[in-house]
């Protein structure tokens, strides 16, 4: 047996589980659950009818590059988006289920488990990033985000020492829970770190198409190398289509970047199994092809926004994110875990502790104080949330 598996954590939502268990909501109100980023949308017709329309494909092994049609597709949505030029479908893409599944397996491809060494991600964090460095055989390093800092990563509390020994970074733009957005100099600042001490940067991008202001689109990765005329050496976005297109099921998404970093990590996917389906590679080529679904489903989460804070009034302090569909609120009391049960047996509204999120280190928990709350239901239904949790607050 793997003895490393042992040094993994329970996942924030058995532990919420085990928080609650036991707790009897008061009263007759119907659960509202808001914890889990699960977008509830409907997923787009153009999507349902191209999936219908490709079974056929369940009758056949696929590859583990994909289809030339599903990688040309991403690249000319990078186009679109980003406006990256020179891209080659065959050797700066490559289809993934999804970047929860590419995310933990980047870290295995990346580090060498005979030398070890350390990886950096922000904290509070997505758990993938943990649990995927310590069964590569390394040693997390938690950058803290702190209410007073912006929730932005202090790189530059990092010791030397440890940048030396890092092998991989991950980094969330828009950020998972905060939902900040990484903006041209802090990117600048990573790929000097990089370029200095030679560790690859892994991008989650998933909630990239999810923002307020359609002039100032999130900036990715690539897109900021681009601009600061640098390659794409060490660097690879992870994207998906569960958020953009309102398809989790599908485990669809693709990484870009680095033409060496995806050679490689095509080798290992091939021995790891990590084939899309030919019916939904047919789905995925649809909704990257199209932007209306996504214009409209940006919307939706806008008017949400919209409504929510306005129930929620001075209920919890918290701002609108720069993108996402997460609220990162500040509690009165500062026990994110009492309020989190206690607001589950007086209104029946489940809210994620943020101390679930993060984990201790030097100066505290950054998650402590705070609760995550996903925008992933109704309109109605969030409004009547913000609505229970300022009854439950007054």
């Amino acid at each position: 047996m793997n003895e490393r598996l042992n040094l993994l954590q329970p996942y924030p939502f058995e532990r919420l589980r085990a928080l609650t268990a036991g707790v009897t909501p008061t009263g007759a109100l119907e659960q509202i659950n808001l914890t889990i980023g699960e977008p509830r949308h409907p997923a787009p017709m153009l999507v349902r009818e191209a999936l219908v329309g490709a079974l056929d494909g369940l009758s056949s092994y696929p590859p583990t590059a994909g289809a030339p049609a599903l990688r040309e597709a991403c690249t000319a949505w990078l186009g679109r988006r980003y406006g990256l030029e020179g891209l080659d479908p065959a050797r700066h893409v490559l289809p993934v289920n999804g970047t929860r599944e590419a995310l933990f397996a980047f870290a295995q491809m990346v580090v060498d488990p005979l030398r070890g060494g350390v990886v950096v991600s922000p904290n509070p964090f997505y758990q993938i990033y943990e649990g995927a460095a310590l069964l590569a055989g390394a040693q997390p390093h938690f950058v803290a985000q702190r209410a007073d800092d912006g929730f932005r990563c202090r790189w530059r509390d990092v010791p030397e020492e440890t940048w030396s020994q890092t092998r991989l970074i991950y980094v969330c733009s828009p950020g998972n829970p905060t939902g900040v957005v990484i903006d041209l100099e802090e990117w600048r600042q990573l790929f000097d770190l990089a370029d200095r001490h030679g560790f690859t940067i892994a991008s989650d991008e998933c909630y990239s198409e999810i923002y307020f202001d359609d002039a100032r689109p999130p900036i990715g990765v690539l897109e900021a190398a681009q601009r600061l005329g640098r390659g794409f050496e060490r660097l690879m976005m992870f994207t998906s289509l569960s958020k953009r297109s309102n398809v989790p099921g599908m485990r669809s998404g693709f990484v870009a970047g680095d033409p060496g970093l995806i050679d490689r990590f095509l080798l290992y996917r091939t021995y790891h199994g990590s084939a899309m389906s030919p019916t939904f590679q047919a789905a995925s080529i649809a909704a990257w092809s199209d932007e209306a679904h996504v214009v409209e489903n940006r919307q939706l989460y806008r008017e949400k926004f919209d409504a929510v804070l306005d129930a929620l009034g001075e209920a919890l302090t918290v701002d609108r994110p720069d993108a996402g569909f997460y609220l990162w609120a500040a509690v009165p009391g500062g026990d994110d875990q009492a309020f989190c049960v206690d607001l589950l047996r007086q209104y029946n509204v489940l809210v994620l502790p943020g101390s679930l999120l993060a984990r201790d280190q030097p100066g505290g928990n950054p998650g402590a104080g705070f609760v995550r709350i996903a925008l992933v239901d109704s309109v109605s239904r969030c409004v009547e949330a913000a609505v229970r949790i300022r009854q439950f607050t007054a």
